[in-house]
């Protein structure tokens, strides 16, 4: 089920998708005219407005390819509420806007995902095998590393004790909870074992800035060790969110699918 609003002055489709669960999922599709289509999934407590992904659909839009940016359950403007793990439920929303591009006639020929967004289309590639082409955009390796950053110490006595830990804005407003559900819902994700899952036909990009404090650069030189057919592409200066890095992070990505394109239209 969903619905659009065309809005003529460009090529862009507000468009709402009913997920399994019954929310619905608000996302913009970038038209280039063409049956393919790019998904482009955020991060954590980022939305379809992220400037990351705001900045791939141009440059997809500006190679030929439409692209469709939305939110996941609980972010952005799509319904339910925000978790912070939640993994395997955003699959389920990709998995839900694929089959709803697919029942329009379109081929999804590729998922882009950054932060957590990039584990999810990986644990997405785990579980389906009908997309060939996935690009991982400084996703985490080990999925046990940087929650004390995030939660502090003690975090997992504290939160078994108190049911759950309030992460708050600077302002000092709550900003979410992480309740212990939550933070198994992450740790019980070995992006290893997964990874071994997928179709060895499958093609990857992992790209990652070498001053990344957030996720360590080191994790994408992990996921180049066990993922065949993969490109590794490390951006020089590069922090988590690609701050002075968009152009060049846009410019790899439109360059990899543009390949892709080239294969299907081949």
């Amino acid at each position: 089920m969903a619905q659009s609003a065309q809005n003529p002055s460009s090529q862009q489709q507000r468009v709402i998708i009913t997920n399994k669960h019954g929310n619905k999922l608000v996302g913009i599709l970038h038209e280039a005219g063409t049956k393919q289509i790019v998904i482009l999934c955020h991060g954590l407590r980022a939305s379809k407005e992220d400037i990351i992904m705001t900045q791939l659909a141009a440059a997809l839009e500006n190679a030929g390819i439409s692209s469709f940016r939305f939110d996941f359950t609980g972010n952005g403007e799509s319904e339910g509420s925000f978790e912070f793990g939640n993994y395997w439920r955003e699959v389920d929303d990709i998995h839900s806007v694929a089959q709803h591009f697919h029942e329009g006639n379109r081929r999804v020929i590729s998922i882009v995902g950054h932060s957590k967004g990039a584990n999810v289309v990986l644990l997405y590639a785990s579980k389906y095998n009908d997309i060939k082409t996935v690009a991982n955009l400084s996703g985490r390796y080990d999925m046990k590393a940087g929650l004390e950053d995030r939660l502090g110490k003690d975090f997992i006595e504290r939160i078994r004790k108190e049911g759950f830990i309030e992460l708050k804005t600077k302002s000092g407003s709550v900003d979410y909870r992480v309740t212990e559900e939550s933070l198994k819902d992450r740790l019980n994700i070995n992006m290893h074992e997964e990874c071994q899952q997928i179709d060895k036909e499958c093609r990857f990009l992992t790209v990652h800035g070498d001053a990344d404090i957030i996720i360590p650069v080191g994790d994408a030189f992990e996921f180049a060790k066990i993922l065949p057919n993969h490109k590794l592409h490390i951006v020089k200066g590069a922090d988590h969110v690609y701050t002075d890095h968009l152009t060049e992070l846009a410019s790899i990505v439109a360059n990899f699918l543009k390949e892709t394109f080239a294969k299907e239209q081949g």
